[in-house]
């Protein structure tokens, strides 16, 4: 990451808003954001598929469910975030599964890159699908996104939903029924 041009940017971008730069309050801002740009875009650039280990030998063949992952995320639209929870499930094959906070980590290093909520959703269940094997996989994200929330039609707290459901979560609608009365359980 290039802290040097992002800096820059920043002062352009205050200048074009018609800030003064030299403002005592302003005059870190472009370190600030440099700064956070390493966070908040860390994933790019980083490979999801290595952080899944398979944990090979377990016996379970039944749903794995992970509620209320949060997650935050850039729009690569606006630039603005949006942010919500990931609910992932899969269902093991061959006793391929892997550790809990693996699956959270695969959300958040995909989560921070510039996104759409809908190629994240196929993202992370690509990536589970294709490390663990599963007989299926069943990703559902629900987010707000700020650039509906204070900018264009100005709708806070309005929630997009986006899944992505493969293998046998497709195949058996008794299977997919489980998993979303699952999702729905109060905690």
């Amino acid at each position: 990451m290039d802290k040097e041009k992002i800096k820059k940017a920043v002062k352009l971008f205050l200048e074009g808003i018609g800030e003064n730069i030299e403002r005592a309050a302003l005059k870190e801002t472009p370190a600030r954001v440099a700064r956070m740009c390493e966070d908040v875009f860390g994933g790019i650039g980083a490979n999801p598929e290595k952080v899944l280990t398979v944990l090979e030998g377990e016996k379970h063949d039944e749903i794995v469910l992970l509620k209320d992952i949060p997650l935050y995320s850039i729009c690569e639209h606006h630039l603005l975030p949006f942010l919500g929870k990931a609910h992932v499930a899969y269902i093991p094959k061959g006793g391929r599964v892997t550790g809990l906070s693996k699956i959270a980590r695969v959300v958040d290093i995909l989560s921070r890159r510039p996104q759409l909520q809908e190629r994240l959703t196929t993202q992370i269940a690509e990536v589970i699908n294709k490390v663990l094997q599963p007989r299926g996989i069943m990703v559902i994200i629900e987010a707000e996104h700020l650039c509906m929330s204070i900018r264009g039609v100005k709708k806070p707290r309005i929630k997009t939903v986006t899944s992505v459901v493969r293998g046998i979560f497709r195949e058996n609608p008794a299977t997919r029924a489980e998993t979303l009365a699952l999702l729905k359980e109060k905690n």
